[in-house]
């Protein structure tokens, strides 16, 4: 199965970056579908950001502008948070989809936003 490694949470300021990333290993079939998600305490998941393999992009209304999501050729995925704000605290997940289809997630990594 797909094994996924996340990195780069942590605590920052508002207005600070951060960058998240996600390694995947161990897949049976080819990723064809790679996404974040956030989750904050006492709410429902949501779709952050995702990507295909022709690097067509979505992103959830509240954080276009400055969040940004790619891939690059050894099949790592980014999140490059830009003006953080409170509101982005949340664990952040990583998702992606193999041919089969088969869903795998990441453990998450806590995001913090705070003075």
């Amino acid at each position: 199965q797909v094994q996924l490694v996340e990195s780069g949470g942590g605590l920052v300021q508002p207005g600070g970056s951060l960058r998240l990333s996600c390694a995947a290993s161990g897949r049976l079939f080819t990723i064809y579908y790679m996404a974040w998600y956030r989750q904050a305490p006492g709410k429902q998941r949501e779709l952050v950001a995702d990507i295909n393999l022709s690097d067509s992009t979505n992103y959830l209304d509240s954080v276009k502008g400055r969040f940004t999501i790619s891939r690059d050729s050894t099949e790592k995925i980014y999140l490059q948070m830009n003006n953080l704000k409170p509101e982005d605290t949340a664990v952040y997940y990583c998702k992606v989809v193999q041919y089969g289809p088969v869903e795998n997630w990441g453990q998450g990594t806590q995001v913090t936003v705070s003075s």
